[in-house]
């Protein structure tokens, strides 16, 4: 196998493990302070509507239910994980993942967060940067930490897999 092959599929390995590290975090904020986690049913709802030509809501969780919505929602948070480990990797080089640094995955762990603020929350019926819900500010610190959480992750998976890699 190739070295950038490697390193391509040690990305998306990252990713997936970094997005569960997120994951993992909101279950630990769920269970411990009772932090409602993100619903991602609804962006499977959102997803599902799509190919209706539906891309804007009023309110997501008023949109009418779609069949296997939480499967996509919860394969999509996934599949994009994987895909931000993969950006993360051309930006910063296939070389990170042999030998990571808490910067760049911090930093771009951060910028994701971007994706819900801009393009997520206001196709919800949210507004930008949630600033349509009952606490914006709440709701904002809310993706920040899980993003942020991310970010650390995926550090922490390169980390694991600069162990692992042959290269």
């Amino acid at each position: 196998m190739s070295t950038e092959a490697i390193y391509l599929s040690g990305a998306v390995v990252v990713g997936l493990g970094a997005t569960l590290f997120m994951d993992l975090w909101a279950l630990f904020l769920k269970r411990v302070f009772g932090i409602a986690s993100t619903n991602y049913c609804l962006v499977g709802r959102w997803l599902r509507h799509m190919p209706e030509g539906r891309f804007m809501h009023a309110s997501i969780a008023n949109a009418a239910p779609k069949s296997f919505e939480c499967m996509v929602g919860w394969i999509t948070h996934y599949v994009i994980g994987a895909m931000y480990a993969l950006a993360l990797v051309a930006i910063v080089s296939g070389e990170w993942i042999a030998h990571p640094t808490l910067l760049p995955a911090l930093l771009f762990g951060v910028g994701t967060v971007l994706m819900p603020f801009l393009i997520m929350q206001p196709s919800f019926g949210l507004g930008i940067a949630a600033s349509k819900t009952p606490n914006p500010t709440q709701a904002r610190l809310k993706s920040l930490m899980a993003h942020t959480a991310f970010g650390v992750g995926l550090y922490m998976c390169a980390v694991g897999m600069s162990y692992v890699l042959p290269v």
